[in-house]
């Protein structure tokens, strides 16, 4: 984890590519896992999961920040209809590697990365901007003003 000297608002964090690309967004981050199937809707992108702390809330367009997949293995056909809707997250960034969320990162075709030397929950808020080059590995993280 590298805090920048100029500017002490921007985070870099080293960490592991699932998929390659390239992506800037606004962070939106949850500690709870998201199920596909039923758990979001593709036609917008957003979360409709009852008890989840993102029910109401789109993805679409921003970086999604999460632990991971939870459910059947349609969680990676959900997501990869948000893609052909264009309603995906904009990059993803999980912590727990599963053949579900890898699957589900790959036919999303987002830049997705994992194994980061920094927790993403303290180190990430929703609002935050964030950049992810998964071809370098990296997170660049913005804090948004308080």
């Amino acid at each position: 984890m590298t805090v920048t000297e100029q500017n002490p608002r921007v985070i870099t964090l080293r960490g592991r590519k699932v998929v390659g690309g390239h992506a800037t967004g606004e962070a939106l981050v949850t500690s709870q896992t998201i199920s596909g199937w039923g758990g979001i809707s593709e036609r917008d992108g957003s979360v409709i999961e009852l008890h989840h702390e993102l029910h109401g809330q789109s993805f679409a367009g921003k970086v999604l920040v999460f632990p991971g997949a939870k459910g059947s293995s349609g969680w990676s056909a959900y997501f990869h209809m948000c893609r052909l809707n264009g309603t995906a997250p904009a990059a993803m960034i999980f912590t727990r590697m599963t053949t579900k969320i890898a699957l589900g990162a790959v036919v999303t075709r987002v830049p997705a990365i994992t194994d980061l030397d920094g927790d993403p929950f303290e180190l990430i808020e929703t609002g935050d901007r964030v950049e992810v080059d998964a071809e370098a590995a990296t997170v660049t993280i913005t804090k948004a003003m308080t």
